[in-house]
């Protein structure tokens, strides 16, 4: 039986860079899990890539449908935007072992789906100033910039991953991306040591 690998961390952590450097190791095979969202695309993204992109109407239909797993409602500066993991047939944890990203709230939820025993969390870490300026730099090159929104998000996280919350959820320690040499060294160690 495979594992479900699944990152997650504050925003700006590199959780994105560091599941794309995975799911590219030769020396280990894991399939990437694409997440669905209502929220809009942004510039260098694809459909099918990073995320599914559906409107509310399509993310409802596959509630009626029994098919999302979690679901999670953000109110941005821009309205509601949903991030929602669909049992879509992408993950059949007795063909392998799977990694994605996502919150803490959905963590908690896709063990309960998949079972304790098969899910792994892995929490990124980064010192705050660092992942202010991620933030705001990768918010700097979107074609409409919205600084509110990436302040709304550093705060959120503030309380999204309290170290309350962290407890309860038995997550404990983490993965620290100082660099992404060093990120990956730990993030392998610990794959390597679920799959003894």
């Amino acid at each position: 039986m495979g594992k479900l690998y699944v990152l997650m961390g504050k925003s700006a952590t590199g959780k994105d860079t560091l599941l794309y450097t995975l799911l590219h190791q030769k020396e280990i095979d894991i399939k990437g899990v694409i997440p669905y969202t209502t929220r809009p695309i942004r510039s260098g993204e694809t459909h099918g890539k990073e995320y599914f992109f559906l409107t509310q109407e399509e993310m409802y239909e596959l509630e009626e449908q029994k098919k999302v797993i979690e679901c999670r409602k953000y109110d941005t500066v821009h309205g509601p935007w949903f991030y929602f993991t669909v049992d879509d047939g992408q993950i059949d944890l007795k063909k392998g072992d799977y990694a994605m990203i996502s919150t803490l709230e959905g963590y908690l939820k896709i063990r309960r789906h998949f079972g304790k025993e098969n899910v792994v969390p892995i929490y990124i870490t980064v010192d705050d100033s660092t992942r202010l300026e991620r933030a705001l730099e990768r918010e700097r090159r979107q074609k409409m910039p919205c600084i509110a929104e990436v302040c709304r998000r550093y705060l959120a996280d503030e309380g999204d991953f309290s170290t309350e919350r962290l407890e309860e959820a038995e997550i404990s320690g983490g993965i620290v991306n100082d660099t992404i040499e060093h990120a990956m060294e730990q993030l392998l160690l610990l794959i390597r040591k679920k799959n003894i």
